[in-house]
């Protein structure tokens, strides 16, 4: 199980106009179909979220956007990618960008979020938190405000033997600064996470 074949990952390609262009991933060739289609509409439902957040209610007319993804891990029944998109608006100061990710559990057959990698009733949010704070205090990262605690559905991915934890661009640092990405080792939070999900299959050394 542990070395299960990686899902097939094709790009599907969509034309706003001009400069505006998106790219998202569409798995295929999966023996369970109906959890082909609800990854497909997942990945679909995010990336239309991402352009409405973008384009909603905004009075100025997209000049640029550039919608990309990334797959972040594909082993151990474990599908874990992340959505991008760029967009400029007319006289803007610069271009903003979001990025929300999914991770998959093809063994459960489900999306989960933070809060489904770890054991109920872990204080995963306060155990991490912590680790974050650490990770900022020795990579001397400029914050916005006060010390960081991360909400239970912080956005998240699955990097081979991490959990990667980050925050929007103005969430907690100044713009310049991009992404503030936390990569933390399974084998750190071993006692808390979830052994039988996408976390305790990466843990285990085979």
């Amino acid at each position: 199980m542990l070395n299960a074949f990686p899902v097939n990952v094709q790009t599907v390609k969509v034309d706003f106009g001009p400069q505006q262009t998106v790219f998202y991933p569409r798995v295929t060739g999966m023996q369970n179909q109906d959890l082909e289609k609800m990854i497909n509409r997942t990945i679909t439902h995010q990336t239309e979220q991402l352009i409405h957040q973008q384009t909603g209610n905004l009075p100025s007319p997209v000049e640029e956007m550039m919608g990309a993804y990334e797959i972040k891990n594909n082993q151990r029944r474990v599908l874990s990618l992340s959505l991008s998109n760029y967009t400029y608006h007319y006289h803007a100061a610069h271009g903003m960008t979001y990025i929300k990710s999914l991770t998959f559990d093809l063994k459960e057959g489900k999306l989960c979020t933070l809060k489904d990698l770890f054991k109920t009733g872990s204080d995963y949010v306060e155990r991490l938190s912590a680790m974050i704070r650490t990770q900022i205090q020795r990579r001397n990262i400029q914050l916005l405000n006060g010390p960081v605690r991360i909400r239970p559905d912080q956005d998240c991915y699955i990097a081979d033997k991490s959990l990667v934890i980050y925050f929007q661009l103005y969430e907690i640092t100044p713009y310049a600064f991009g992404f503030p990405m936390f990569p933390i080792s399974v084998y750190d939070i071993q006692d808390i996470i979830d052994e039988n999900g996408p976390l305790g299959r990466m843990a285990i050394n085979k």
